[in-house]
């Protein structure tokens, strides 16, 4: 059965209307042409591809670490959530037969360590980091699992130092599967970990503001950083509890060192308490900071989805799935705040309306 999503305006700024059926876009006509038993009235709402949120903690039972799939997917806009490594090999069956149940789209990064997140340092010993066991959970979660995930700071791999990024590095040759790698406090010193890092993988938290960071006290990326740029690194918000920090990202935008793609890394406590709450609050940070909408939307949609290999979740064309992110900008001050505490007003704010998910529409 087809139905209409009318007058919805695009970031080009034209009105259309969007065809659906059999979870598909069929058809994109002027406003008004669309042609379908059934309507929703899109207009005032800008639409883009749904939004891709590509670090969030989703496996529910975790903790500190963990959420319910649909409480940070379709209810906060977003059509697509990748796991950033809650699980690593003993638990990711279990994960995937929660996620294929889920009205929002799901996929995953792999923890090196097979334990993933039963503790938060689950890279301080290297028998957790079993090959065997990785080698078969990658080849029964193919189609869901996008990448490798290591956490790599003080807290997570204590003594091992950069031992466990080295082992993921040779996993990730051998298995041609993109590094994302998280980066907190020290040691390893950042410029050992980022020198390990190749084309296509991706650094997390790359805007924190703990002294182990990509930038110098004057603000400038340090070689490393440029040098990893350079090898196609790309560049992953992860705001998380403590990992973005609005001075970071002013100073860093001044340099011309800009994110790749925007990411909330939201779990429970920091959605319902903050400093995340959302992907459009996070989004609504890097307005205030001066991007575009087009380019914060780019974020995540479009280069999300390329990231993650899923090039059709990222525009809105014919054929294309129907996963539609539906939001207006809204004129009017809300308070920001980043993960050091800072806050700030912003004078406009992206606010999510609905989501249309495997060509069904969910209100927000």
């Amino acid at each position: 059965m087809s139905w209409v999503l009318q007058n919805v305006t695009l970031l080009d700024g034209a009105m259309v209307d969007i065809v659906i059926a059999d979870g598909k876009i069929s058809e994109l006509t002027p406003p008004g042409q669309g042609k379908a038993a059934r309507t929703i009235d899109g207009s005032g709402l800008m639409a883009s591809s749904g939004w891709i949120d590509l670090h969030v903690h989703a496996v529910s039972e975790l903790a500190p670490y963990g959420d319910d799939i649909d409480e940070i997917g379709i209810k906060l806009g977003v059509t697509t959530i990748v796991d950033a490594g809650s699980c690593g090999a003993d638990r990711i069956d279990a994960f995937y037969a929660k996620a294929v149940e889920a009205k929002t789209r799901v996929l995953s990064f792999l923890n090196i360590s097979h334990i993933g997140l039963e503790r938060i340092d689950e890279l301080s010993d290297m028998a957790w980091l079993d090959e065997q066991k990785l080698s078969q959970a990658l080849h029964q979660h193919a189609d869901f699992i996008v990448g490798l995930k290591a956490r790599i700071s003080r807290s997570v791999v204590k003594e091992q130092g950069l031992a466990p990024l080295r082992r993921a590095r040779q996993w990730s040759d051998r298995y041609k599967l993109p590094l994302m790698v998280h980066i907190g406090s020290g040691p390893p010193a950042i410029a050992d970990v980022i020198d390990l890092l190749q084309q296509g993988d991706m650094i997390t938290h790359f805007l924190n503001g703990k002294a182990n960071n990509l930038f110098d006290q004057e603000g400038q990326p340090i070689p490393a950083l440029l040098e990893a740029l350079d090898r196609g690194v790309h560049l992953d918000v992860g705001h998380g509890t403590a990992s973005f920090s609005f001075e970071v990202a002013e100073k860093a935008k001044a340099a011309g060192i800009h994110p790749h793609t925007i990411s909330t890394d939201i779990y429970r406590n920091n959605r319902l308490n903050g400093p995340v709450y959302s992907l459009a609050d996070t989004m609504s940070k890097f307005l205030l900071l001066g991007y575009s909408l087009q380019e914060v939307v780019s974020m995540v949609t479009s280069r999300a989805a390329a990231r993650i290999g899923r090039p059709e979740l990222g525009s809105i064309t014919v054929g294309a799935p129907a996963d539609l992110t539906l939001f207006e900008v809204v004129s009017g001050e809300k308070q920001l705040v980043d993960s050091e505490g800072q806050e700030r007003v912003a004078t406009e704010f992206i606010n999510v309306q609905g989501v249309v998910a495997g060509g069904t529409y969910h209100a927000c």
